[in-house]
């Protein structure tokens, strides 16, 4: 593999450039009107402009990026995380063009994407999954007659959704047709596809997902866990490994139960079983993300490995490069997603970043979509930068979190910098007792955040 097309933007393109530019591979980046100064662009070996800000109208134009991979002779394509990264269509048009895909075949991508198609076959494997439908529910009469049989309250789902978005939790049936035309739609909107779909909502639960990688070989490991549960609208904030509450007996049950998912399906390059997890550690899968996690650098922190070279490595039809009993989990490590946002009302606080510094510490690295004089625009995902702190145990990681995020400094627009500083001195954060519903009503700078 000589030469690489990242198929995405901002931090992660960023964090791709640099683990294949470690290895001697050429890179094209892609970009946007919107993103032609962020630092990516001007990282990768060459850049080409894809179109207008709109996603639809440049990231997500894979006819343009095709002819560019082709045109400049790439190897690959990586997808980096949302935009085309679960794109069955894509993949197969990339696997057509003889262009290697980095991540799974089409025919996986297609089977997980589906929500639905997904319980099914982790039901089959044995698997334990939610309590919920087994098939679409296509009308609000049908989905307020499941609903009552499941029991409120539920959560309704688009069937093609991922990252949070497509969900929304129904505590009556007068919430739950309220909500069934609307969350519809934003399926049809974010993902092609408005099928959705119903859910037991898991009150006291926390979101434990497994890093797996698999080789075309059939070997496949799993990376340990990552917990996942401080979250606002459903979207990951705050992501730690090791989980702080999983006592061993449950940590490894939950290793074995995602590896005999990934087995099921055959799976190939880096993927991640999300589970929910009960006040009594009983654990159901959610879902399967078939493509690198925006927290990997999480398991990075501790395992010492690079995940995007074993992608690059599997993609070009290496073995894994370790067996399960030669991966060690060392220390304990945090990530923190910093967005320009209100961190009260966790609205997007687009504009021009006029200053952003940060410190250097050993066991921190910091991820950058964003630098001085950018501007932050409405188009995309506000994600700023991701900081992963790494020490010998959660004590100390979170003292060291507290001590590097109070020197960041980002003016020009609103962050979450507060809202982090807020958890971080939180007694029931610090213990380790946090559920996913941890951020509701919480306060930063004496207001509430939701």
């Amino acid at each position: 593999m000589k030469k690489v097309l990242i198929a995405n933007r901002g931090e992660i393109a960023h964090r791709i450039l640099k683990t294949c530019h470690e290895l001697g591979i050429e890179t094209i980046a892609i970009y946007s009107d919107a993103d032609k100064d962020l630092p990516y662009v001007k990282e990768a070996t060459i850049a080409f402009r894809v179109g207008e800000p709109p996603v639809a109208k440049s990231y997500l134009q894979t006819e343009v990026i095709l002819d560019i991979a082709v045109r400049e002779g790439a190897d690959a394509i990586h997808p980096g995380y949302g935009f085309l990264s679960e794109n069955a269509s894509f993949a197969k048009a990339v696997e057509e063009k003889g262009i290697t895909f980095i991540g799974p075949k089409s025919d996986v991508l297609s089977l997980m994407g589906d929500k639905v198609a997904a319980r099914a076959t982790m039901v089959e494997a044995g698997v334990p999954v939610v309590p919920g439908t087994e098939k679409s529910t296509d009308t609000v009469e049908q989905a307020c007659l499941l609903a009552s049989e499941i029991g409120y309250p539920v959560m309704l789902k688009a069937s093609g959704g991922g990252g949070g978005i497509g969900m929304q939790r129904c505590e009556d049936e007068a919430s739950l047709v309220n909500a069934f035309q609307t969350t519809k739609g934003r399926a049809k909107a974010y993902f092609g596809n408005e099928k959705v779909f119903i859910e037991k909502f898991i009150s006291d639960a926390r979101h434990v997902e497994i890093q797996l990688f698999g080789d075309q070989y059939g070997n496949i490991v799993h990376l340990f866990e990552r917990d996942c549960s401080i979250q606002r609208r459903n979207q990951k904030v705050i992501e730690e490994s090791p989980s702080p509450l999983l006592t061993e007996k449950t940590r490894q049950k939950m290793c074995d139960a995602a590896l005999l998912a990934a087995k099921s399906v055959n799976y190939v390059n880096a993927g991640t079983i999300e589970f929910i997890v009960d006040e009594k550690e009983n654990f159901y899968f959610l879902e399967m993300n078939t493509r690198l996690q925006v927290e990997h650098r999480v398991t990075e922190m501790v395992t010492g490995l690079d995940l995007v070279k074993w992608q690059l490595l599997i993609a070009s039809g290496e073995k894994l490069p370790l067996q399960q009993d030669e991966i060690d989990h060392l220390g304990h490590a945090i990530e923190f997603r910093i967005y320009a946002e209100d961190p009260v009302k966790f609205l997007p606080s687009p504009g021009k970043i006029t200053a952003f510094s940060y410190p250097h510490f050993d066991g921190v690295i910091i991820d950058q979509a964003y630098t001085e004089g950018n501007s932050v625009t409405p188009f995309y995902d506000p994600l700023l930068a991701k900081v992963i702190v790494h020490d010998d145990n959660r004590t100390k990681a979170i003292e060291k979190a507290k001590n590097y995020l109070t020197q960041v400094e980002i003016e020009g627009v609103k962050t979450n910098l507060p809202l982090f500083i807020n958890i971080l001195g939180d007694s029931s954060f610090q213990e380790g007792y946090y559920t996913t519903s941890f951020l509701n009503g919480k306060k930063v700078n004496g207001a509430p955040s939701i």
